[in-house]
């Protein structure tokens, strides 16, 4: 069936692009721009279901819905891969600022309130 052959191949090809690219601007362009397409062939498959079941046909599929299922199926691992590198990308900025934070408290300690000498500045 040449739609298994197409799944695999955008599984791949998703896997590899995002591990390679993710965090850069050409990838969050190419993000939207598949969001923006999947957006698409979902009202085309509302407006126009022959039209899907045919290219279904022609890829291998038996039904048109049975298409929009794989196609929603690979949309969701894509969301799943985007939003795991995103919080990991999250995660090594709050590590990072804690660090700061801990460095800069480590150079110049604030007084405590046994330090004072009582009086008001």
């Amino acid at each position: 069936m040449l739609i298994q052959y197409i799944l695999i191949l955008a599984v791949v090809l998703l896997v590899v692009f995002f591990l390679r690219h993710h965090g850069t601007t050409r990838a969050g362009a190419l993000v939207k721009l598949g969001f923006a397409l999947f957006l698409v062939f979902g009202v085309f498959a509302v407006v126009a279901p022959s039209l899907v079941s045919r290219l279904a046909s022609l890829v291998g599929v038996g039904r048109g819905t049975d298409l929009v299922l794989y196609a929603l199926v690979v949309a969701f691992g894509f969301a799943t891969i985007n939003t795991y590198l995103r919080f990991k990308e999250l995660e090594l900025r709050y590590a990072r600022l804690a660090r700061a934070v801990a460095l800069r408290s480590a150079e110049s300690p604030e007084p405590t309130d046994t330090e004072h000498d009582g009086t008001l500045h």
